[in-house]
């Protein structure tokens, strides 16, 4: 049997004024909307809901209005989330790093719960947190970089810089979806034109016959060609591509996803490609592969040659693109965690809904405290190489059992749908960057791999575990205490109905 469902008056002012007393009128009185009904085997606990309306807007919210996540990223916005988030910091630095992201609800859908939330346990705990601060400490030590021309950026300023970003990321995402897209096509914008301004450089350089290093004997000088040696060159080219696949985190806040969402990545990935080879081909009209290798920024190298006294600029402009691609990462991550607890994977309170902005505000407020948390660690680069592999594990299972539905369940209705060959290709690759991973680098796989296994305790304890009565009336006040605090509800479901 489900655990008896928890009935509330139909107003806002039920999370700010939530008590036993009225807990039990609600439960008294049968006319009441806005149940909620606990998943068999879930630890949520009974909350406060949400009530019931129909207005699809992203603003304050109206009497009666419905709580959930709205639809309102068009076509431009997703347009502008991809590539904002894909053109972070790794064109303008080494291309070096770890790629990063996968597919929550693919993987729960095909593989089962156990999978799924080991993957979200390694997101949630690692990947997402540590990349979002590395990338919002770049940000901070190349906006600081012109205020020490001569030497290196101080670890503790470049550290309270890149919380700030946090922060403040966190504060517009949590005001409103609009402001949060907002930002990423402003930064978006601004990213593109510190890499049109290298582009035009580089052709300029052409143009004058001096590119020694595009000569056909020079292009090619110092390359290994073993097989551990060009899987950890795709390793480093696709970093800069990482965050092609974050929109798939907010399909359900697209205006007319079936639509947008393949425009989106259609448009978006050309224009980051083109925009990639005509800036490497630029870096190379300047800088010679060693440099290019031994360079820390390779923009900064580039400005410093073409720019002059202006140098300044490009420094600025790595900042800038790495402000939004932080946007674009707290925006998804923050949805990645808001699923797992609609699922009852994760804390209940991460599944709420600000009743005014219609935002998930405790799932932001979560990530950026994560992400903050990394600031404390002196080597987090070695914690994010650690699970390098992981992450096209959970890419190849997704397209993997893509394929699987394909057959098994052929029947489902499937918007996009594609020739086979692509994403049998697709998991192919993926599986040849993984073994080869295992075999160049056997010993940091698998301390990764056990520490993916950790979860496999927490997936016990905090989902099948069946909690005593005592636990349960903790979790129940730990949430409705979250309720009242950020001012949220669970989202509000079109039928509600209990389950035996």
């Amino acid at each position: 049997m489900a655990e008896p469902e928890l009935k509330s008056r139909s107003s806002r002012e039920s999370v700010a004024k939530a008590s036993s007393q009225e807990k039990m009128a609600a439960e008294a009185d049968p006319d009441q909307d806005g149940l909620i009904v606990e998943q068999p085997g879930s630890p949520s606990t009974p909350m406060v809901p949400a009530p019931s309306a129909t207005s699809p807007t992203d603003g304050p919210a109206v009497k009666g209005e419905k709580i959930e996540l709205k639809r309102s990223i068009t076509l431009f916005n997703g347009v502008g989330m991809i590539i904002g988030t894909i053109i972070g910091s790794g064109i303008f630095v080494t291309p070096t790093g770890v790629v990063k992201e996968a597919d929550y609800t693919y993987i729960l859908e095909v593989y089962g719960e156990l999978a799924a939330f080991l993957k979200l346990w390694v997101e949630m705990l690692i990947i997402r947190p540590s990349s979002q601060y590395v990338v919002s400490l770049v940000f901070a030590t190349y906006l600081l970089k012109p205020l020490y021309p001569d030497c290196s950026v101080p670890d503790s300023a470049a550290k309270l810089i890149a919380c700030l970003c946090l922060t403040s990321l966190t504060f517009v995402n949590c005001i409103s979806v609009r402001a949060a897209t907002k930002v990423q096509d402003l930064f978006t914008a601004s990213k593109l034109l510190a890499l049109i301004t290298i582009i035009l450089f580089g052709f300029i350089q052409i143009f004058t016959g001096d590119v020694p290093y595009l000569m056909p004997d020079k292009a090619f000088e110092g390359t290994k060609w073993g097989v551990d040696n060009i899987v950890l060159a795709l390793y480093s080219g696709l970093f800069a591509f990482g965050g092609w696949n974050y929109l798939n985190y907010v399909t359900e806040e697209m205006i007319n996803p079936e639509r947008n969402l393949p425009l989106s990545i259609i448009i978006s990935m050309p224009i980051v490609t083109v925009v990639y080879v005509l800036t490497n081909l630029a870096y190379f009209t300047t800088i010679s592969p060693q440099v290019m290798v031994e360079s820390e920024a390779v923009a900064v190298s580039f400005g410093e040659y073409h720019l002059g006294v202006m140098s300044w600029l490009i420094p600025v402009f790595v900042g800038l693109s790495c402000f939004g691609a932080v946007n674009g990462s707290l925006f998804t991550s923050a949805r990645l965690f808001y699923a797992g607890a609609r699922e009852g994977q994760l804390p209940a309170p991460l599944g709420l809904v600000h009743t005014d902005l219609f935002t998930p505000v405790p799932s932001l407020i979560f990530t950026c405290f994560l992400s903050m948390m990394y600031a404390i660690s002196q080597d987090i680069f070695s914690v994010i190489n650690l699970f390098s592999f992981f992450t096209w594990v959970c890419v190849a299972m997704a397209i993997a059992g893509m394929v699987w539905l394909r057959f098994t369940k052929p029947d489902l209705r499937r918007p996009i749908k594609v020739y086979l060959f692509i994403p049998v290709t697709f998991v192919l690759g993926c599986v040849f960057m993984i073994v080869v991973s295992f075999w160049a680098a056997p010993f940091e796989c698998l301390i990764g791999s056990s520490i993916i296994l950790t979860g496999i305790p927490a997936y016990l304890l905090g989902y099948k575990w069946k909690k005593p009565h005592v636990v349960k009336k903790m979790l129940e006040i730990f949430t409705m205490f979250c309720q009242k605090i950020f001012m949220s509800v669970p989202e509000e479901k079109e039928q509600h109905q209990a389950t035996d």
